[in-house]
Order: structure tokens, then C-alpha cells, then sequence
């Protein structure tokens, strides 16, 4: 049985510059924004799986959305049977909004209970990173 879990998280950045950062060039952010975790786009830390290799499925660049599935790694074979994320970023008066839809398929017998909220979190200090970052700097990804 697949299950599903939904965030949304505001950020005070404009729609194309965090999609443009957060999403396209991400591989060469995450380094600068999460370097305790991530060096050159490779997990290091933080995460109780040592790496995460996906397929993009879907990339809109004018509607700000993509869709990836899980390939390799992140809990794949351990816990989970299959996962993919979907992510859209909205405009929103004063910056926008990230929705985020991440659907899994737990291998038989596994029982995560409480990790939807820690995916969550994570996802999220990974948007409010690059939303810092952004604001910080505000010629970047214009």
C-alpha cells in the first residue's frame, strides 16, 4: 500500500529565483548552503543513508515544477519498496510558496512511524537554506 505525505513551506523569495536555485542548480548549492551535510552534491552526513541517486521524471520550468523517483540509495530496498517527490513553487505576494508531495511504498514489515514529520523537516530546512542564502545575496539566480 503506497502512502503519501504533503508540506508546505513559505519563503520570501520570488517563485523563479528559488526554483532557479533550489531545483536547477541545486547539485552546485547544496555545497555552499548545507556544507556540514553535503559536499559536492554528495551526502555526507545527517541522513541515516549514505547516499540518493533519482530520476528526474518531470521538469517544468514555467509552471516552477519537477517530479523525481528514487532510484538507488535513501532507504530504497531497506524500507521502502519505491518513492518518488513531486515539487511545485507557487508565487505568492512578498516570495511563494513550496508544495512538496512525497509518495513511498514501504517493503512489507517495515514500520516507519514519525519519519514523515522528520522528511519534513528536513525538506524544509533545505528550502529555508537556500531561501537564506537567497536573501543574502540577491543577485544570485536572477
Amino acid at each position: 500500500m503506497s502512502s503519501t505525505w504533503t508540506t508546505e513551506i513559505e519563503v520570501a523569495v520570488p517563485a523563479p529565483r528559488l526554483y532557479k536555485a533550489a531545483i536547477l542548480d541545486w547539485h552546485n548549492l547544496a555545497p555552499k548552503i548545507a556544507s556540514d551535510k553535503i559536499v559536492s552534491a554528495v551526502l555526507v552526513e545527517g541522513l541515516p543513508f549514505s547516499f540518493v541517486k533519482e530520476r528526474l521524471d518531470f521538469l517544468d520550468v514555467e509552471k516552477f515544477e519537477a517530479k523525481s523517483t528514487l532510484l538507488e540509495g535513501g532507504g530504497l530496498g531497506v524500507h521502502l519498496e519505491s518513492a518518488s517527490t513531486h515539487v511545485k513553487v507557487e508565487p505568492k505576494a512578498g516570495g511563494s510558496v513550496v508544495k512538496v508531495t512525497k509518495t513511498y511504498k514501504l517493503l512489507p514489515g517495515v514500520d516507519v512511524a514519525g519519519e514523515a514529520e522528520k522528511a519534513k523537516a528536513a525538506f524544509s530546512g533545505v528550502v529555508k537554506g537556500c531561501e537564506a542564502y537567497l536573501v543574502a545575496n540577491p543577485d544570485a539566480y536572477n
